[in-house]
């Protein structure tokens, strides 16, 4: 636009109302078109004016918004989106200052270079900008501006102690995002406002805020773009931010163009910094309170006369310098990159042959990188863009497949502000005349999801930044003296009809979204309205059957899904005491009540479970050492590895030994226990019971039920497994009553000579062969691995044609039907009629391949261990022994003729491999006459012979 009219710079620090100014002037002109720096102040603009003229004259242009009545008067256009051949009355440029930009500053640069209405023009900005003004504008007069509000600088304040009306400023999505979460917590939530939402999503946000429901905000430096709010104090959490290229601090004037958003009109505001922000050098802040900044002596330019006979032209046009003193070539743009990037394709080359087809090309490198990806992947999407327009325009289908992915509006902020960037391509390309087919359809399109997009992304930022209970509450605890609050059948506690917290058992669970400033007056209405609560439900609990608790295997006390309390230590592992969580609001009465009843249920359970170990405790008819041995059963809780008793075990005698079976314990040659408290209740309540009366602070959780065996875990202590029930051998631990069964099946065997396993003994392991091998391992026995020939079933006898015959006849004979004398032979095959070939003698190449067999001979080959238990003179026990068990009692006669039972012990021969008895009944003779036998105690297998002679 060229004009000889009046150009008048308006200029002056925030809160002068500047923009107020060029709105008032442009409509007191019949046209005019006003410039801003942000689509979201441009949408603020519009709407205050079609608020005032209506929307059938005022058009609304952005890079993505296109909104153009037949009877358009007045444009609000972001600056680059500004139409300059209209020949409009008035034209404005708000945040002239942003010359400076080394980003979009040439585009400023240019409309205040070319820019004119035909009667006035105005350019609205900081101070800064008058020497630059001065010297590259003929004829401009300057308007000076005074702020309306004081404004000071409060300091350094942290987050949970900011004042109401505060805003935040953070300089990247991950610090806005950390700091409203942090405000949800400490003050109920807050809004937010970033230049990359959209203006749907940033008005909710702000109306959110303006209309009391927060009374924060969170936000990007955009809101230093005139974006005027109701704001008291503005906080800096940084004092540096990314410019695009490098981490550097914000300059006096950036941070004033900021902080000057606080108080507006007359009312005074403050600013300050938060968090990890440093307090502010003494001249920043005297220079950001009297607004005196150093000017501005460089503005960013960009040559506009551009020639578009080739793309290399074009390129060299774009990087010109100039010799103005007050210009400096702007860094590559967006568009240029783009361009350069796509011109280094060959395919390209091969596309753009006329001037036509340059400018086609620059005009699809200037859409925006609005999804920031990368340049290269915007780079390929403008080349496929291109590639169409070249012939013709951009197929619908492939638009709504792109728009078609785009438009699904669930997932989290991230997600959504994603396909917001993404479908502000698609509207740029859709406003783009003759781009498309149908523009109408397809703006519509884009505008509508972006629409959808925004509400989705208004609603999640709502629901993860804002806590609307207690934003409702803490308003009514302004209003109120007291909250109304109730207990649902669920345990749910409401105050105000807002949920605050979470009756579990006796506990009130306070919900930890709550403020500190807050906790206190809601846990006192809460309690209230629980104290007739804990009365109902003590009195169900206290009733409730024993079904309904249970206990853990940390040793907490349930009911239902609450946790009731838990057990301590009592007098004795089978006497544990209880702890009843209850709060002290309930009172002592609530407290004593929940830990009777805990009491009796742990009481029961101990009782029944271990019924047979109780039983055996209080049987008055044991004495002496079967007494004895009671006790240690008692104390191991019912299981007693051998090895720990093995004296005491010998000791008994089959006096003491039959009280003792009454009651269900089994001497096994490992293990001594009770059967009846190896089920998995009475071992999940043995581990508890133990672990408290050892004070451990984590308790062994028992193994699932029905296994044989579990992994051996070196790092558990063999006791675990033994209180469990299981004893461990090599890389597993067996189940000490399978155990004891497969002993039983290890005596009938010659573990001196050696000996396989049966398949009865891996059918009680549930093992493989080679687990099998390292369980006995584990047990003592040493395996030997062998490969032989599987041995195959007898192939059936090939019959003759006699043999039928003499069946046939043998058949007929029976059913008396008569048989003909002679049978015919021809369907039995002969040698020499067999239809399988014969394998030449010799040829073992086509020898049938043998198939083998794995097997393991396994032998006693105990460890080398010292006796430290008294010799015995009759017989002494030869280190290495094979381990003995108890079998049970058989009849059998006597050297003196006499019947009695079997002593105890098992097997008493001895000798190195300590081989087991042999089965079946056998004679036993007195000493003396053992000795007249005169048999080499060296020689065990002498020592069998002559017994099997009198057997």
């Amino acid at each position: 636009m060229r004009s000889t009219g009046q150009v008048t710079a308006v200029l002056g620090p925030t809160n002068t109302g500047k923009t107020h100014y060029a709105i008032e002037r442009m409509l007191a002109h019949r046209t005019g078109v006003i410039g801003l720096p942000l689509r979201l102040l441009a949408r603020e603009v519009y709407d205050r004016i079609v608020a005032q003229r209506g929307p059938g004259v005022v058009a609304l242009v952005t890079g993505e918004e296109r909104i153009v009545p037949d009877r358009t008067q007045y444009w609000v256009c972001t600056v680059e989106a500004m139409p300059l051949e209209i020949g409009a009355d008035f034209v404005a440029i708000d945040e002239i200052q942003l010359c400076a930009d080394p980003d979009r500053g040439h585009v400023f640069t240019d409309r205040l270079l070319r820019a004119r209405g035909l009667h006035e023009t105005l350019f609205l900005g900081a101070d800064t900008m008058r020497p630059a003004i001065a010297a590259l504008v003929p004829n401009v007069q300057f308007m000076a501006r005074s702020r309306l509000s004081e404004l000071t600088y409060a300091g350094s304040k942290k987050i949970s102690r900011m004042p109401e009306r505060s805003a935040i400023v953070g300089f990247s999505v991950e610090n806005v995002y950390a700091i409203a979460e942090l405000i949800r917590r400490t003050k109920g939530g807050c809004a937010v406002v970033m230049g990359a939402l959209s203006p749907r999503t940033r008005n909710a946000q702000v109306e959110m805020y303006q209309n009391g429901d927060v009374d924060y905000l969170v936000a990007t430096d955009a809101i230093g773009m005139g974006l005027n709010l109701d704001i008291k104090h503005v906080a800096f959490s940084a004092t540096a931010k990314f410019d695009g290229r490098r981490m550097r601090g914000l300059y006096p004037q950036e941070l004033a163009q900021i902080a000057g958003r606080a108080g507006r009109h007359m009312t005074a505001g403050t600013f300050g910094v938060t968090g990890e922000a440093r307090p502010l050098h003494d001249e920043v802040i005297e220079a950001i309170e009297e607004h005196r900044f150093a000017p501005v002596r460089k503005l960013s330019w960009r040559n506009e006369q551009l020639e578009f006979g080739t793309v290399p032209r074009l390129l060299a046009a774009l990087e010109r310098h100039t010799d103005d003193e007050w210009l400096s070539r702007a860094r590559d743009a967006d568009d240029v990159t783009a361009l350069k990037t796509l011109w280094a394709l060959p395919e390209i080359h091969d596309q753009v042959k006329a001037p036509q087809d340059v400018r086609l090309l620059w005009d699809v490198c200037r859409i925006p990188d609005f999804r920031g990806i990368s340049s290269t992947e915007h780079a390929t999407l403008l080349q496929g863009i291109f590639d169409y327009l070249r012939r013709g325009q951009v197929p619908a289908d492939w638009m709504a497949a792109q728009i078609r992915r785009i438009d699904r509006t669930e997932g989290d902020i991230d997600t959504l502000s994603k396909r917001l960037s993404f479908i502000r391509t698609w509207t740029y390309v859709a406003q783009r005349k003759n781009w498309v087919a149908d523009e109408a359809h397809w703006q519509q399109e884009t505008r509508a999801v972006e629409d959808r997009l925004s509400d989705a992304l208004h609603a999640g930022l709502t629901q993860r930044f804002v806590d609307r209970r207690t934003s409702v509450l803490m308003r009514r605890l302004k209003q109120k003296e007291s909250l109304v609050a109730e207990v649902n059948d669920k345990g749910e506690v409401t105050v105000e009809g807002e949920f605050v917290g979470r009756l579990e058992g006796f506990r009130f669970r306070q919900d930890a979204t709550a403020t500190a400033d807050e906790a206190r007056t809601l846990r006192q209405a809460a309690v209230q309205a629980l104290k007739p609560e804990f009365h109902l439900r003590s009195d169900k609990f206290y009733n409730a059957p024993d079904t309904e608790l249970d206990f853990t295997e940390q040793g907490g006390l349930m009911w239902g899904s609450s946790a009731m309390g838990k057990l301590v230590a009592g007098a004795d592992a089978l006497r544990p005491g209880v702890e009843a969580f209850v709060d002290e609001d309930a009172g002592p009465e609530i407290a004593e009540k929940v830990k009777r009843r805990l009491q009796h249920f742990i009481d029961r359970k101990v009782a029944t479970l271990f019924e047979p170990l109780l039983n055996m405790s209080r049987d008055e008819t044991l004495a002496g050492l079967a007494r004895g041995f009671a006790f240690q059963m008692v104390e191991g809780l019912g299981i007693l590895p051998r090895e720990n008793v093995a004296e005491e075990v010998k000791a008994l005698d089959q006096e003491a030994r039959g009280q003792l079976r009454k009651h269900g314990i089994r001497f096994g040659q490992y293990t001594i226990f009770q059967q009846a408290l190896l089920k998995p209740a009475p071992t999940r309540l043995r581990l508890v019971l133990w672990s408290l009366a050892n004070g451990l602070e984590e308790f062994p959780e028992s193994p699932p039920p029905g296994l044989v065996t579990i992994p051996n875990i070196p790092d558990v202590p063999k006791q675990h497994y033994t209180l469990a029930g299981y004893r461990p051998a090599g890389n597993r631990a067996i189940r000490i009553d399978m155990l004891e069964r497969l002993a039983d099946l290890l005596r009938g065997q010659d573990s001196r000579g050696g000996f396989e396993a049966v398949p009865d003994m891996l059918s009680i392991t549930g093992l493989t062969l080679e687990q099998f091998g390292d369980l006995m391992g584990g047990l003592g026995y040493k395996g030997e691995k062998g490969e032989r020939p599987k041995s195959k079933p007898a192939a059936p006898k090939e019959l003759t044609a006699e043999d039928i015959a003499a069946a046939a006849a043998a058949a007929a004979a029976a059913s008396k039907i008569a048989v003909p004398e002679e049978t015919p032979t021809e369907a039995v095959p002969t040698d020499a009629q067999a239809p399988e070939a014969t394998v030449a003698e010799g040829d073992a190449s086509e020898a049938p391949a043998v198939e083998m067999e794995h097997f393991i001979t396994f032998t006693w080959a105990p460890r080398p261990r010292v006796d430290r238990r008294p010799a015995r003179r009759d017989a002494p026990q030869a280190d290495g022994a094979a381990p003995r068990g108890e079998r049970p009692a058989r009849q059998g006669k006597r050297a003196d003729g006499g019947k009695g039972k079997r002593p105890e012990g098992g097997f008493k021969g001895k000798g190195k491999g300590g081989k087991p008895p042999q089965k079946g009944p056998q004679k036993f003779e007195s000493r003396p006459a053992r000795a007249e036998k005169k048999i080499d105690p060296d020689n065990p297998f002498a020592a069998l012979a002559a017994l099997k002679g009198k057997i």
